[in-house]
């Protein structure tokens, strides 16, 4: 759509076109819904004919679509302006509704072929057709059928069809070819069909046969007459076709799962640039075995306890016992958007272990013994103490300012009630055992939480999680170990 531009769907589709290498155009479409267009059947008058402002707005919206394909790697300028078609993109300005530009994106996409593609433009081995499977559908009178598009060979009513799936090649027979009636759309639900006997590459078909119960978007079919012979090794064909998408995983890593062939391969294939494993890939909706899959990750590979859905839903049971289980299931029918969800997904999940992991290590802490409150002098010694700085939790062990390690905290209070912990500014009692007040500590002094040092080298990796408080707690601590310790948490 010329007037909204680029939408995310049109950025993965270019890295997708990129990373094959495929040659495209540039389809820009409703120039029609430009204000003040004036329509026109001649492309010749068609620009002639509309005022000065809407040609400026128009130039300013595919200049607008220029700077982006820039972005993404390419040059580009509108088709008649073009001056090598073989390094610039041709964008090509249309209307669906009125036919304007269609003829000319025709011209072009026909010279990009013949220029690009000749090799792919050749019929295949004679008496063998391939193809592959658009949908799998129910049609009123008929039951399954599926639509596809034959891109090599001739099929014919009664040739022998083989077609891939995920558990096996399936075999069956055509029992009736349909192609649709001039300028309708296979995919549109009210288009009309008339039965052949034979349909010709490259043309979009849909066929009736029986035993096409597993047969999903995008897998791969091979059609031969009985008598060829071709059986075996048609089978295997589409096998291996089938293999090399679905077996090009890691054997560790994320459960994926797409809507057809083509959307596995271009997934994987994103998902292996952006560094992520990859355990399994199949077709279809989430099934709860995917969910099993994944939980087989979850204690050792926590970040590969998911699954990944593109264009394929999930069913209430099926996400209520991901819940269960501890297993997270994104789905997207973008697949960059798919990704960029996983990365949240992951960051959090690795900031949520990583403060779990915080929680474990002893926490850095300042406290002052207030004078006037020792209420028990030892047995336990229990004292008001006012926290200067971190965060105090029972049974931390703490030290004097000589480093000495006194005892831990057994118990804090406050207003007779007891705490876990007491926060920065607080003013609590706590209780420790083996001291005495007067001797090991004295009223007014100034302790510190006995921090390990194993514990003081995780929180420097694990910096970005503290305060700015809990860090300078932690370097008055070094600083004291220093004394006696000069390489203390190098």
């Amino acid at each position: 759509d010329i007037n909204e531009g680029f939408k995310p769907q049109t950025s993965e589709a270019l890295e997708i076109l990129k990373q094959f290498k495929t040659p495209f155009v540039v389809a820009a479409n409703k120039i029609d819904l430009i204000p003040g267009w004036v329509a026109s059947n001649n492309w010749c008058e068609l620009f002639k004919n509309q005022p000065q402002k809407v040609l400026d707005l128009l130039d300013k919206k595919i200049y607008e679509l220029v700077g982006h394909l820039f972005e993404h790697g390419f040059q580009s300028e509108r088709f008649d302006k073009l001056t090598d078609f073989t390094k610039q993109v041709a964008i090509v300005p249309v209307s669906a509704v009125t036919g304007q530009g269609i003829p000319q994106l025709l011209l072009v996409l026909v010279g990009l072929a013949q220029k690009f593609l000749t090799h792919k433009l050749k019929q295949g081995e004679e008496g063998l057709a391939r193809g592959t499977v658009l949908e799998v559908k129910e049609a009123t009178g008929m039951g399954l059928v599926l639509d596809a598009i034959i891109y090599s060979g001739n099929l014919h009513k009664n040739d022998t069809l083989v077609i891939g799936s995920i558990s096996g090649p399936i075999q069956t027979r055509v029992r009736a070819l349909f192609e649709t009636m001039p300028l309708c759309e296979i995919r549109d639900k009210k288009a009309v069909f008339k039965q052949v006997e034979e349909v010709k590459s490259a043309t979009a078909v849909r066929i009736s046969a029986p035993n096409l119960e597993g047969v999903v978007s995008g897998m791969p079919l091979i059609g031969f007459k009985p008598e060829k012979g071709l059986l075996e090794s048609a089978m295997k064909d589409v096998m291996n076709q089938v293999e090399s998408v679905i077996l090009d995983v890691d054997g560790k890593g994320v459960i994926v799962r797409a809507d057809s062939l083509g959307s596995v391969e271009a997934l994987l294939k994103m998902l292996k640039e952006e560094g992520i494993l990859v355990k399994s890939a199949s077709i279809g909706n989430i099934s709860k075995k995917d969910i099993c899959e994944a939980e087989s990750n979850k204690e050792a590979a926590p970040f590969s306890a998911v699954v990944l859905g593109f264009n394929v839903t999930a069913q209430k049971d099926v996400l209520d016992y991901a819940h269960q289980c501890g297993v997270k299931v994104i789905t997207s029918e973008v697949i960059y958007k798919l990704i960029e969800e996983y990365k949240a997904w992951y960051e959090q999940l690795k900031l949520e272990m990583q403060q779990k992991e915080l929680d474990k290590l002893v926490s850095p802490c300042k406290i002052r013994v207030l004078p006037d409150y020792v209420f028990r002098q030892s047995n336990p010694a229990i004292f008001g103490v006012e926290v200067l700085a971190g965060l105090l939790k029972l049974d931390t062990p703490m030290m004097n300012k000589e480093g000495k390690v006194l005892s831990n905290v057994k118990s804090i209070q406050e207003q007779q009630e007891n705490l876990p912990q007491a926060e920065s500014g607080k003013r609590v009692a706590i209780s420790m055992l083996k001291v005495t007040i007067g001797r090991q500590i004295n009223e007014g002094d100034v302790l510190y939480s006995a921090v390990p040092e194993r514990d003081f080298k995780r929180y420097k990796e694990l910096k970005h999680l503290l305060s700015e408080e809990q860090k300078q707690v932690l370097k008055e601590i070094a600083e004291i170990m220093r004394k006696h310790q000069p390489f203390w948490g190098v």
